[in-house]
């Protein structure tokens, strides 16, 4: 067997339904996923996030029996046929990891009911857009027992662990493209490797400036929301690039707790020009005190655009986090 594994020892695998040919997800596998995946005859995958082993269904229980497993012809990519046990294959609870299909006008429209409930089974999830007015309508990101334990104090709770969860795996996955230098699949490792804090610096006013011009209608693209969304990713992406490139743990500046402050404070539009200017005045030093107040500053400033817009605050994290998983950066 001469199967040909990328320069990170790995290989994409192309996992399809035995019966209905339907694809259920694409993952990758190092030398040693596929040898478990043939001896035990239940997938397994290699995950680049996470840097280990893991087996299908491990915490889901929905495992995937091998039928067969087929090697393209330039023997880079697999196709394994799988009967898949427990009727779901996506982490988010869906058959499908494509349960979404690409409209013209680049929005998602889910086409697949959910098989199982990814809350009851991981503790968490990416639930899908809904545009809402007030933290406390995010109850609806919260469990019931969240919920009933603590009414609006419980549902902020909730949404304050989740937007750190996701903010935190966000970070790990710079942090990691910092230290291992993936240049030629990651234009962020490239970013990373460079080391130019003075780059980012200059990206990060653009994206504020856009952010700004969103909320005050002189910069649009599509609509208040979906523009919105857009550029409070990007100025947390570039955030996010600083704060990699500083080597500051995430405990010492917690995005997740400025940002949610930015989306409970009322603040004006001169003043949120002000904090926009301080923001960047903090980040130009190499003082990690002043680092740390920039960075809150700037995670504050999505925070309000956020509840400007009518939007949770947890949709900029999300739509980062997604654009990382289809290039294949986080599992």
């Amino acid at each position: 067997m001469t199967l040909r594994f990328d320069r990170q020892g790995l290989m994409p695998a192309v996992i399809q339904d035995d019966e209905s040919n339907e694809v259920l997800m694409v993952a990758f596998m190092n030398e040693e996923a596929l040898r478990l995946t043939r001896e035990t005859g239940y997938t397994h995958f290699y995950s680049r996030s996470r840097q280990k082993i893991w087996r299908k269904g491990e915490h889901s229980g929905h495992r995937q029996q091998v039928r067969a497993i087929f090697v393209n012809c330039e023997e880079n990519s697999l196709l394994i046929r799988v009967v898949q046990e427990g009727g779901a294959a996506c982490h988010e609870g869906y058959r499908s990891c494509y349960y979404r299909r690409l409209l013209p006008d680049d929005r998602y429209e889910v086409v697949a009911s959910r098989v199982f409930d990814p809350v009851a089974v991981y503790g968490h999830s990416t639930p899908q857009r809904q545009p809402v007015t007030d933290l406390q309508q995010s109850q609806q990101e919260a469990s019931p027992e969240e919920v009933s334990r603590g009414g609006k104090a419980g549902a902020d709770e909730a949404v304050s662990r989740q937007l750190e969860t996701l903010l935190r795996q966000l970070y790990t996955a710079y942090q990691y493209l910092r230290d291992h230098d993936l240049s030629e699949q990651s234009h962020t490792s490239r970013l990373l490797q460079e080391h130019n804090p003075t780059y980012l610096l200059g990206r990060l006013a653009d994206e504020l400036q856009e952010l700004m011009g969103v909320l005050q209608g002189t910069h649009r693209h599509r609509d208040l929301q979906a523009d919105t969304i857009l550029e409070g990713s990007q100025v947390g992406y570039w955030l996010l690039l600083l704060a990699t490139t500083h080597r500051l743990p995430y405990e010492e500046f917690l995005p997740h707790q400025a940002l949610l402050a930015g989306y409970q404070q009322a603040v004006g539009e001169e003043q949120a020009v002000e904090q926009q200017q301080a923001c960047l005045s903090a980040l130009a030093t190499a003082e990690p005190p002043r680092l740390v107040e920039g960075l809150r500053l700037g995670f504050a400033l999505i925070g309000r655009a956020c509840a400007l817009a009518g939007l949770s605050p947890l949709e900029p994290a999300r739509d980062d986090l997604e654009q990382m998983r289809r290039k294949g950066l986080v599992s």
